[in-house]
């Protein structure tokens, strides 16, 4: 008897009961525990950055220079002068918080009818969200007790108080949301509580265990503070359809009338089998983030593949022996009205599948060409796809008390919110050469001991004015004193991360479409099977982009979903989007294929092998869409603007791959290439066969089935 690696590693796991059970808890619990007691360690401004900005920030962080947190009061009256009682009362408020230095004379607009007043706050800028409250009560106080005047607030605290706050929120309401619904479409799929319970159990475990691990890691790493809910985001939908895939072959199994041994090591065998083939595929695509050149995407990629392999080492392992131990017990619970498997054949599944195949593989070139042109005209929008980094402004949607006050105090003050700050390195920087270029600058701070100066430069042109100050300004004051001069902000790091992102796109995209054919030849001992997995991914992609592009940036249909277009795709997206597809859609198709490849295995002709695989997964796949689409879903109803790009563009992408690219194109495809889907080239030949379908030992008789439908 042969057995490939799930296999053996699924019997192995039901003979070990115990061991495998315990083991698993204590995994989570040591992973969890000691993760939780280190703490995440964030990225710096200086690594989260790349180009001269991120050099600039890294000059002062090893000079002991770092930023403070910069705060901007602005006070607004209907008259010229009538905020002055207001600013006054603001300055000795603030003041008397004893938190902050720097405190300014206002300055006055044009009008006279407001003024801007500025500090910053003391210590630790990174710690300065946690003690900005006293400010902020400060502020409030004084705007309540004047009544005449508007006041508006933005700086680094206070956007960063209520960022963290505000993620902090939707954290929780992602998970609190997401597990429920979850939880219900697996009562429904399965009829019973204990076979709906266990995937999301063994999901939320992974995803205990991975957020330890990636605590120790960010140690040596350090994180994006988005990266947690990434990791939930992944980890949950992944571990819920992977346990999915196995639970549903096993069911099906014992429905056509295996014993519970035979039916369990056809699941290890079959979709234990494609677990662990796509897991590895999403892995390995996930890892071409680190070719980006951007901390940022390192993260996301450590956190990814973590969770998925957490994910799949639970799928292959403590799910085998969990079913082995509760045998007919998975089915304790049931739902009246839904449980019905057992009272229908293992023949009668998909029959739903089966009428929208019928006519696609009557006519797959008719069917092939018209979900090709759905596809395309979706992904149309793309063509004219403008990214940026978004602003906090923008994230939390233009009439947020946040994004109302960066806008007036922009549009008051310009250059005020977001200034150039130039940082000058030299040898000397008391040369004469030195001080007389840095004489023509305003506010011009020295550090002698380091050789550093630095000062700020208001940016009212934004990118115009920075392209300006770095190839004509500061080349002109310092090109011959030897000086080197650097930008940074938050104009030039969202210039300088676009940039590195433009030119990191590349190597990723190659990296994971060659990764993809490789592992796809070799799984299926075929390259017209390796070239479609691409082409397919490739069209889901495009599409997803499509409608990221409409909604987001023209803002079409944008209110349907509660947000709105801010003109542009964060500039992260396109490429996160693309890795992570890549990674899922392997899931459906390997999935779907597997099955397809087993049945044509048998000796089943080409277009029979196709009908049978597509209809015995179409259950599973469609739980898995659904459930992802769900979670995905809760993801685009959050606050920030890039969770809810990257929730419309993943649930879009998985709902059209789900449906329009498995049910229709890929069986059409499929169906026009016949036979030259199995080619095998010359040169695997040698390499090892992959079983696709049940171990070569017979099945056993079945075994007495205990009392009660299943």
């Amino acid at each position: 008897m042969r057995r490939n690696l799930a296999a053996r590693m699924g019997v192995w796991s039901a003979h070990h009961r115990k061991t495998a059970i315990l083991g698993w808890l204590l995994f989570v619990v040591l992973a969890a525990g000691i993760g939780g007691a280190s703490g995440m360690v964030e990225m710096t401004d200086a690594e989260n950055g790349a180009g001269d900005s991120a050099r600039a920030e890294q000059i002062l962080s090893d000079a002991g220079l770092g930023h403070r947190a910069g705060e901007l009061v602005m006070v607004s009256s209907a008259e010229p002068d009538g905020w002055r009682t207001a600013a006054r009362e603001l300055t000795a408020a603030i003041r008397d918080t004893e938190e902050v230095i720097g405190l300014a004379d206002p300055v006055v607009s044009k009008d006279r009818k407001d003024a801007l007043i500025t500090f910053e706050m003391k210590g630790d800028p990174d710690t300065a969200p946690d003690r900005v409250q006293p400010v902020l009560d400060a502020v409030a106080g004084v705007e309540a007790e004047q009544p005449d005047v508007t006041v508006r607030q933005f700086g680094d605290a206070s956007a960063g108080k209520w960022l963290g706050d505000l993620l902090a929120d939707d954290f929780k309401k992602a998970e609190f949301t997401a597990v429920p619904l979850a939880l219900g479409i697996l009562l429904v799929a399965f009829g019973a509580v204990v076979a709906a319970l266990l995937p999301v159990g063994l999901a939320l475990t992974a995803c205990m265990a991975a957020f330890g691990l990636l605590s120790l890691a960010s140690h040596q790493l350090h994180l994006f503070q988005t990266t947690y809910s990434v990791m939930f985001l992944m980890g949950f939908a992944v571990g819920v359809d992977y346990c999915l895939f196995y639970l549903r072959r096993e069911r099906d199994e014992r429905a056509a009338g295996r014993d519970a041994g035979t039916a369990l090591r056809i699941a290890a065998a079959t979709s234990g089998r494609a677990v662990l083939v796509s897991g590895l595929t999403v892995m390995v695509a996930m890892a071409g983030m680190f070719l980006s050149g951007l901390m940022l995407f390192k993260g996301f990629a450590l956190a990814t593949i973590t969770v998925v392999c957490i994910a799949v080492l639970g799928s292959v392992t403590v799910l085998p022996a969990l079913l082995s131990w509760l045998g007919d017990r998975v089915d304790a619970g049931r739902v009246p009205l839904l449980n019905r498997r057992g009272k229908r054949g293992k023949g009668e599944s998909g029959r739903v599948a089966g009428r929208v195949l019928r006519p696609v593989l009557d006519r797959p070139k008719l069917f092939a060409a018209a979900s090709v042109a759905v596809l395309l005209v979706l992904a149309a929008p793309a063509i004219g796809m403008k990214t940026e980094s978004l602003g906090l402004e923008k994230q939390f949607g233009s009439d947020s008390t946040l994004s109302v006050a960066h806008r007036h105090i922009s549009e008051t003050f310009p250059g005020g919110p977001a200034p150039a700050q130039v940082v000058v390195e030299a040898d000397d920087i008391t040369a004469p050469a030195v001080r007389e270029a840095l004489a023509g600058f305003d506010h011009v701070t020295v550090h002698r001991a380091r050789n550093i100066a630095e000062f700020e430069v208001p940016l009212p042109g934004g990118e115009k004015d920075l392209t300006a100050l770095r190839e004509d300004r500061l080349p002109d004051a310092f090109g011959s004193t030897g000086a080197r001069a650097y930008v940074t902000g938050e104009v030039a790091g969202s210039v300088d991360f676009n940039d590195q992102l433009k030119r990191g796109i590349a190597p990723v995209f190659l990296f994971i479409t060659a990764v993809t054919f490789l592992l796809m030849l070799f799984c299926f001992r075929s390259y017209v099977i390796a070239v479609t997995s691409i082409a397919l991914n490739l069209l889901s992609v495009a599409a997803a982009y499509g409608v990221m592009t409409a909604v987001f940036q023209h803002g079409w249909g944008a209110g349907l979903i509660g947000t709105e277009g801010v003109g542009a795709v964060e500039s992260w997206m396109p490429l996160f989007v693309l890795v992570v597809l890549f990674g899922l859609s392997m899931d459906y198709h390997v999935f779907v294929v597997s099955r397809i490849r087993e049945a044509h295995g048998r000796g089943i002709g080409n277009r029979a092998a196709i009908d049978e695989g597509i209809r015995r997964t179409a259950g599973a796949v469609t739980g898995a869409a659904v459930i992802m689409v769900a979670v995905f879903s809760v993801f685009a109803t959050l606050s920030m603007q890039d969770m809810q790009q990257m929730g419309v563009g993943l649930a879009v992408a998985v709902l059209l791959d789900a449906t329009l690219v498995r049910m229709v194109l890929l069986p059409s495809v499929m169906a026009l290439l016949g036979e030259r889907n199995w080619r095998t080239p010359r040169g695997l030949g040698r390499l090892p066969v992959l079983d696709h379908g049940e171990p070569a030992d017979p099945a056993p008789a079945p075994a007495p089935v205990a009392p009660g439908p299943r």
